[in-house]
């Protein structure tokens, strides 16, 4: 392994050129930071994390959707890590806390079985990329009990890489894909982000000598001029993706446009539950409508950290009055998420 690892860094070294290079996805960050990858790197090769934390990027306004549910008195399910994530006024956390529903399980089976053993109407809050959509998707095509319901709070990975493209406020010039959503989707989602932005890419595993393989294939990309994405996770990503689960998704949810935490509206970014499903929608089921949302905590930078644009050092509340036991942003309440990470593994 440490030969390995010096080997690659060698040719990195070799072939090493200023480039800021993003990734989407939280377990690479975890795997970044707890092996110090950013240290073994030239400085002139920065990785800087982006959107990719599946509960961070929830707005406001969904949290704000499940607590109107609760305050209906409906029964809210959801993960774990989706209970501390700030609404406008108070997380569900709060709300339980208030005497609210509110039910943290692992899974959408779990919510089922809560709606199959009792009466009053289940939500199951459903959050994640494509890596989690084709077990929703699965479950409703199961055709769950009447009184359970959905608040599909699933995202899109590429329209968001597209976005931040665009926007120009990143100046991101690289990118290492997630692996995880690569296995749904596969690599051609992706591939004109090279042909149409010249953008060097390669899906990257989790373990330490991905994550640099990954730097070298960006870094030979741009030695050579052959912007493309290549696949170093090729042990579990096809090009062409889990044909089966694209088909489950596609065959439940529509492509919505929707804002994320820290972003405006990203067109076709979001997946709704298609209108012949519409009994398993919660927000058709119960017409929620939420008002004067509020995005950010006072001082919390969330919304920059995850656009790339500010590290969790930049915070004035990071490591003070935010904490992973008392999170303030959303970007502190994941163990997925960039500050919280930073907060186990940084030294600045």
């Amino acid at each position: 392994m440490k030969n390995m690892t010096k080997e690659l860094l060698d040719k990195i070294n070799e072939i090493a050129t200023p480039v800021k290079i993003m990734h989407v996805c939280g377990s690479h960050e975890h795997a970044i930071m707890e092996n110090g990858i950013r240290s073994l790197l030239p400085p002139e090769v920065e990785i800087i994390a982006g959107p990719g934390c599946p509960v961070c990027v929830v707005p406001s306004r969904e949290i704000d959707e499940c607590l109107e549910l609760v305050d209906r008195g409906v029964t809210v399910t959801t993960f774990g890590d989706m209970l501390r994530v700030p609404g406008s006024e108070r997380s569900l956390a709060e709300a339980k806390a208030e005497g609210g529903d509110v039910r943290v399980v692992y899974g959408i089976n779990k919510a089922i079985e809560i709606a199959e053993k009792e009466d009053n109407d289940v939500v199951f809050m459903a959050a994640g990329f494509e890596t989690t959509a084709p077990t929703t998707a699965a479950e409703i095509l199961a055709e769950p009990p009447e009184n359970f319901s959905v608040l599909s709070c699933h995202r899109l990975i590429p329209p968001a890489i597209d976005y931040l493209i665009n926007s120009g406020e990143t100046n991101l010039n690289a990118l290492i894909e997630p692996g995880h959503v690569c296995t749904i989707i596969g690599t051609k989602p992706f591939e004109y982000l090279s042909t149409d932005y010249g953008i060097p890419q390669a899906v990257a595993g989790f373990n330490p000598l991905d994550i640099l393989m990954s730097v070298y294939m960006i870094l030979r990309q741009i030695r050579d001029d052959t912007p493309k994405i290549d696949n170093e996770y090729n042990r579990a990503v096809r090009d062409e993706g889990n044909i089966i689960a694209q088909k489950v998704i596609d065959q439940v949810f529509d492509v919505g446009s929707r804002e994320w935490r820290g972003f405006p509206k990203i067109p076709n970014s979001i997946l709704e539950i298609k209108d012949e499903f519409s009994q398993y929608n919660a927000r058709a089921k119960y017409d929620i409508e939420v008002k004067d949302v509020k995005e950010a905590p006072k001082g919390c930078i969330c919304g920059p950290i995850l656009r790339g644009l500010a590290r969790p050092e930049d915070c004035k509340l990071f490591r003070k009055s935010c904490n992973p036991l008392h999170p303030i942003g959303a970007c502190m309440v994941s163990k997925e998420g960039t500050c919280n990470i930073a907060h186990r593994y940084s030294r600045d």
